[in-house]
């Protein structure tokens, strides 16, 4: 993709900050297609806009000294999510010892607002593409005095993800909250090579995906099934459960 390209792209405020790796992937997509420039551009930003932000509300973009529960119900995915927080953190962290304990999210979006609710004390780290969520959650985590801090990065910059997690001490817990479909949406089987280099590189993985239409509430028809079954064929399944409108994986290196 010519730089060019990537400016135009960007000018848009919902996309100026994204990395030029997603915004690569999203115009190759329609980079052969028989149409012009200006098209692709427009196609790309759609593309973009369901991956990035079709679920955030512009007003959290700018807003910085609102209480975290009025973040995370800006956000349709953390709104419905909200209610279990407090569950789904102490199910996923029961099983840790009571020594140094780090959390990444990968692909976090605003989900480093939800950091009250984790029922110990730990690290956490975001990272996220949306440059304007990250500048978000650092200043949330700094003004609120968290040990937490987010990272502007693309999850396509995989020897950057693995160099962060092979820094951090103690035992790692890794979060793919609803990320790996908007992976796929940009790469397909990304998410397989994803799964495949960072997973020995921490104590457990989960990963999460919706079961029903955010906007209808209808249940989906897809179950998954490319991911279940590439997940119990090369790693532990640790535990699988439901909880509001979206199903958590768990699991480890064989």
């Amino acid at each position: 993709m010519e730089k060019k390209i990537y400016e135009q792209i960007t000018k848009k405020k919902d996309f100026s900050q994204l990395p030029m790796k997603d915004v690569g992937r999203a115009f190759r997509v329609f980079e052969k297609r028989q149409v012009s420039d200006e098209e692709k551009i427009r196609l790309t930003r759609d593309l973009l806009r369901k991956v990035f932000s079709a679920f955030t509300s512009k007003k959290i973009l700018s807003l910085k000294d609102k209480e975290p529960e009025w973040i995370l119900r800006k956000h349709i995915s953390t709104r419905e999510r909200l209610p279990y927080y407090s569950e789904i953190y102490e199910r996923l962290l029961k099983d840790f010892a009571e020594n140094e304990i780090t959390v990444f999210d990968l692909g976090a979006g605003i989900n480093g607002f939800s950091y009250n609710y984790f029922p110990r004390k730990l690290y956490y780290v975001a990272i996220e593409a949306m440059g304007q969520l990250v500048d978000l959650m650092n200043y949330y985590f700094k003004t609120r005095g968290l040990e937490a801090g987010a990272i502007h990065e693309s999850l396509f910059s995989l020897d950057k993800i693995k160099k962060y997690l092979n820094q951090s001490k103690g035992e790692k817990i890794i979060f793919l909250f609803k990320t790996l479909d908007s992976l796929e949406m940009l790469e397909r089987d990304y998410s397989k090579t994803l799964l495949n280099e960072i997973v020995p590189l921490a104590n457990r993985v989960v990963v999460s995906f919706a079961t029903r239409s955010l906007i209808k509430k209808t249940k989906f028809k897809a179950k998954r099934s490319w991911l279940i079954n590439f997940i119990k064929e090369n790693f532990v399944i640790l535990d699988d459960f439901e909880s509001g409108s979206e199903r958590y994986i768990v699991f480890q290196s064989k």
